[in-house]
């Protein structure tokens, strides 16, 4: 039985909705525990060894071995589900940032209005507001919120919005879609799934982060920062509490935290964290860094100035050789003294990294202009150049990589964000219709796509290829990939809109 059918049953028992029995054979056990109890029979002895095995199996071997195979699946699925889960989060964290924009975050509300707040290209909050265009509302505060939007467009030259999906998000949309056709600049918008906004507006990191917001504008905040750089954001939230994944509160939850942590770390360690700009929530999962010495690198950043060079790594209180050799080569200082220190080079292989350059006639300037595109290939026995240099083959690979792209993302490979200036509605769906959506979340039996409705739809495990056999979703598509999905069926009343990413005929 699939993991998450185990689950759901569990779930269902747990809240008195079902009753569930594993079904036995039974006469063939007791049978066979006769054959091996009773060896001779005996008219006096027969009957009351025949009982005991009954009486036994009934109260005792039954109960623990469905209990055994109760749990055995319970911890499968749980796995299973875990599995998904990380896999899901790594492709969000993943998400490539959208750099060098104004962005505009909007968390909707209807009786509390919508909480904006424009940030700039660095993430710093520039100004925070309220709107009141949703209901209960009158046209005049419609158009006072729309020359709100004018001005702080006008004003800070917001070139994005970025708008939460939770309550209001369709009417809000609807607002700034007229608005965007209303005025000369060219601005676009983002549909961001605002999953643990709230999470962390309530923290106490929001508010030593910005002590003298409400609770709403730090969430509208974090929706404009997260479009910018959803790592970085995202971080600062509990994994659990991002949202994609599935009966993650029937999961063993100590299993689950250490899995998405570990998924975090491994993100953040493989994107890399520049050292002057990131936020001690962000430092303290680069490895061999804890909560407090990522404090002590924000204070001694705010006392000093920029980090130069990673060796100044060494001043931080708390930071010895030891934690420094773990956490070098994970940290990046962009437009710093050495070069290197903006690449994923560890410091102790700066030697081996300027000698391969020498022998093959480059100079740092070479790197700095990214003119090593074909450095590997001037390389034509790795081992042998390796042992020159003194290091190991592995080592010498990671150098090249990293030499050719200085400074890469690898989220930058990543699909981008869906930017769209215009709106539709349940209404205008059609079965047959082509879309282009955003892949929100993966689950056992399919995918939920964002195509700009406000509701996403579901893509079926059954309707994802027709080319091949699909053995679970995360083999077709990961959460943030764009696809293409026809419209299956629409109902209106249950707000459910059924996709397929079959496109045959329709999209030829």
């Amino acid at each position: 039985m699939a993991g998450h059918r185990i689950l759901a049953i569990n779930r269902g028992e747990k809240e008195k909705f079902l009753t569930v029995k594993v079904g036995a054979p039974e006469e063939r056990i007791l049978r066979y525990l006769e054959k091996m109890v009773i060896s001779n029979e005996n008219p006096h002895t027969t009957p009351v060894l025949k009982e005991v095995i009954a009486d036994s199996y009934g109260r005792l071997i039954a109960p623990a071995i469905e209990r055994e195979i109760r749990n055995v699946l319970t911890e499968k699925a749980e796995d299973g589900a875990i599995t998904v889960f990380g896999k899901n989060l790594t492709q969000l964290l993943m998400q490539p940032p959208i750099a060098g924009q104004v962005v505009l975050g909007c968390d909707p509300a209807f009786r509390t209005g919508c909480k904006l707040a424009v940030v700039d290209a660095t993430g710093k909050v520039l100004d925070t507001t309220v709107i009141y265009p949703t209901a209960p509302t009158t046209e005049k505060k419609i158009h006072d919120a729309k020359e709100t939007l004018k001005k702080l467009i006008s004003k800070y030259h917001v070139t994005l919005f970025s708008v939460g999906n939770g309550t209001a998000s369709r009417e809000s949309e609807q607002i700034i879609v007229e608005l965007l056709k209303e005025i000369p600049e060219k601005v676009q918008y983002v549909i961001v799934n605002e999953a643990g906004a709230s999470v962390y507006s309530a923290s106490a990191l929001a508010t030593e982060e910005f002590p003298n917001f409400d609770v709403g504008q730090r969430s509208a905040a974090s929706i404009a920062r997260r479009l910018q750089d959803p790592l970085a954001e995202l971080v600062k939230i509990d994994p659990k509490s991002i949202g994609v994944g599935q009966y993650q509160h029937d999961c063993n939850q100590k299993k689950l935290g250490e899995t998405l942590t570990g998924v975090v770390e491994d993100c953040v360690n493989k994107v890399g964290v520049d050292l002057n700009t990131a936020s001690a929530s962000l430092l303290g999962y680069v490895s061999g860094i804890s909560k407090a010495i990522a404090k002590n690198i924000v204070a001694y950043r705010e006392e000093n100035g920029r980090f130069g060079t990673r060796k100044e790594l060494l001043k931080v209180a708390k930071l010895g050789p030891k934690a420094y050799e773990q956490c070098a080569g994970f940290l990046r200082i962009p437009g710093g003294e050495n070069l290197l220190d903006n690449t994923g080079v560890h410091p102790e292989s700066y030697e081996a990294a300027e000698k391969l350059l020498k022998s093959l006639g480059y100079s740092a300037e070479d790197v700095k202009g990214g003119n090593l595109k074909d450095l590997g290939r001037k390389i034509r026995d790795y081992k042998k150049t390796a042992e020159t240099l003194g290091i190991g083959e592995p080592t010498l690979r990671d150098i090249v990589k990293e030499l050719e792209k200085p400074g890469r993302d690898p989220r930058d490979e990543m699909p981008r964000p869906i930017l769209r200036s215009d709106v539709m509605d349940m209404k205008d769906l059609k079965p047959g219709m082509i879309l282009k959506g955003t892949v929100r979340n993966v689950i056992d039996f399919g995918a939920f796509v964002d195509i700009g409705v406000h509701q996403d739809g579901l893509v079926h495990i059954s309707q994802m290829s027709d080319k091949k056999f699909v053995k679970h979703p995360l083999d077709v598509v990961s959460v943030g990939d764009i696809v293409d999905v026809r419209v299956l069926d629409v109902d209106l009343n249950k707000k459910r809109i059924s996709l397929s990413m079959k496109l045959g005929e329709e999209k030829r």
